[in-house]
């Protein structure tokens, strides 16, 4: 039996695993004086590009299942950053909104991307060119 293709070079989820890891490590000293980590990081990018959204939106926004989103949802909102409204027409719908503290995060956390981009060890070309290319990926997996 042949077992090339078992070998890690051949993988593609290898260096996205990896490459994922590493990019997400460099955003640890950037978020950390903001108090918060990466996946609340993204969870407020998403509501920064559009506020009030449902529990069942942002984990559809982000690719998180309910069991991540919601202790996630729960530390932001002991921070302060987000207050977790129940529908009042059907109870099991929960709207997030930023609160005044979480709206000026967005001010402290602008500087990232362009931070960020001296971690990666490509030209803003070829970053493009992935960027275009998983966002490709991403969008057949919305349903």
């Amino acid at each position: 039996m042949n077992y090339d293709k078992l070998k890690l070079d051949r993988q593609l989820c290898f260096p996205l695993y990896v490459v994922s890891k590493e990019l997400i490590k460099n955003y640890k000293p950037l978020l950390d004086p903001l108090g918060i980590t990466y996946t609340q990081y993204i969870a407020f990018m998403a509501l920064w590009e559009t506020d009030n959204l449902t529990v069942k939106e942002l984990g559809q926004k982000l690719f998180l299942d309910s069991g991540t989103l919601t202790p996630l949802l729960k530390k932001m909102e002991q921070q302060g950053f987000i207050i977790r409204e129940r529908s009042a027409t059907d109870e099991r719908i929960v709207y997030i909104k930023l609160t005044k503290k979480g709206l000026e995060l967005r001010d402290k956390a602008a500087e990232i991307p362009d931070k960020m981009v001296s971690c990666l060890p490509v030209s803003m070309e070829e970053a493009m060119i992935l960027q275009k290319m998983l966002n490709q990926y991403l969008n057949k997996l919305e349903h």
